[in-house]
């Protein structure tokens, strides 16, 4: 093993042992390390694709799996000093993914690549991936004056700072709400096993009766089943409003500003590259040719999902008002009252199912169906490094 955990990239991530001070050193090194690959490779002018896509890929792939597992526990174990290690790592990422996008030489690597003999004999998948690297050369802004060049590195460095700001938002916004019921009569209708939680939640954080967070394993029980309207609201209104100017929170974890200065930036970046829109260049990496047909594809769906959508609301509508004397439905009664006729027309519910899936159940059944579809067998293992208790490994 080596000294510093997050550098261990055979085999399985020892999430356990990752330390978010070890995280920026280790990721400035490895970073250092793929620069002196490419300009190796750049320099030694051996431009077959061994030495060069396959060398380079394989530069890469230990980075990222450096990345991957701290950007993961970011995501579902965070703590103030690993995302602070998280975000300490972002300027520099981008700044490797800009300054591998404008570099001359490797630039003139692949072209050389693609124009030799080789290139002939290498497998579709192989030359795509020579294609599509020139391609994000020019996507990168291998083409632009120096100054702008510049000008494109700031923005890119910028955008993602704004992308992990905004993402941080969130989780705050969404961890910074919670509801506590301390009378069990305002959550007639509930469920057992999401009433189990909601104590549970309280229980973990020293307090008495039901705590509700913005969660969706905590949220949607409540939009689905409380028959309290009044906490339906209030946690809707929390729930929409959450990382915005609005709500119970507001402007508190706003991400207004944020969300203009992204599009402002993505405008800009676009025009340097000689796109109309960012919207034409997104789609320069997918397989929609215009925006113009994504905005048809999505009109088009729309306009044949919306009769059925009409006919359920209808129904629902009618529902609430002739079985429950609800004259207007308000979105926070909209998966209340269909989840109502659904039982009222089927007599079955998903809490009803709930006991028929018990997780044992469920992954067994979902192996055997990847057994037969594929011919693999997955089993447990054990003592495998893991970042939280209740994580199993397959």
């Amino acid at each position: 093993m080596t000294t510093n955990a997050i550098e261990h990239v055979d085999g399985l991530p020892l999430f356990s042992a990752i330390t978010p001070d070890s995280i920026k050193p280790a990721i400035e090194k490895a970073i250092a390390a793929c620069k002196a690959d490419v300009e190796a490779v750049v320099a030694s002018e051996d431009y077959s694709y061994q030495n060069l896509v396959h060398r380079l890929e394989e530069s890469d792939d230990a980075l990222s799996k450096m990345w991957s597992p701290v950007s993961h526990m970011n995501s579902v174990v965070s703590s103030d000093e690993l995302r602070e290690a998280h975000d300490a790592c972002l300027p520099l990422l981008s700044e490797f993914g800009t300054w591998m996008g404008q570099h001359e030489g490797l630039f003139n690597a692949y072209q050389a690549l693609k124009a030799s003999d080789e290139f002939a004999t290498l497998s579709e998948e192989q030359q795509k991936l020579v294609n599509d690297a020139i391609r994000d050369f020019t996507l990168s802004g291998i083409a632009l004056p120096a100054e702008e060049k510049q000008r494109y590195a700031e923005i890119k460095a910028k955008l993602s700072e704004l992308s992990s700001t905004f993402s941080n938002n969130v989780m705050d916004a969404t961890m910074g709400w919670t509801k506590l019921v301390t009378d069990e009569s305002e959550l007639s209708g509930m469920p057992e096993s999401a009433l189990e939680a909601a104590a549970h939640a309280a229980k973990q954080k020293d307090q008495e009766g039901w705590l509700f967070t913005l969660d969706i394993p905590s949220y949607l029980p409540v939009m689905l089943y409380a028959n309290n309207r009044d906490l339906r609201e209030e946690m809707y209104r929390a729930y929409v409003t959450k990382a915005s100017e609005q709500g119970p929170n507001a402007g508190q974890w706003d991400n207004t500003a944020i969300i203009q200065e992204t599009l402002k930036l993505r405008t800009e970046l676009a025009s340097m590259l000689d796109f109309k829109s960012y919207a034409e260049r997104s789609l320069a990496t997918k397989m929609a040719d215009t925006p113009d047909k994504v905005i048809g594809f999505l009109r088009d769906l729309a306009a044949k999902s919306k009769p059925q959508a009409e006919k359920e609301l209808k129904e629902v509508t009618q529902y609430a008002k002739e079985k429950h004397g609800v004259e207007t439905l308000k979105a926070w009664d909209m998966p209340y009252y269909s989840e109502k006729l659904k039982q009222d027309k089927y007599t079955i519910s998903d809490e009803m199912l709930r006991p028929y899936f018990p997780e044992n159940k469920v992954l067994t059944g979902l192996f055997e169906v990847v057994q037969r579809l594929f011919g693999l067998t997955i089993t447990e293992r054990k003592n495998v490094d893991i970042w939280h208790d209740d994580v199993r490994f397959f």
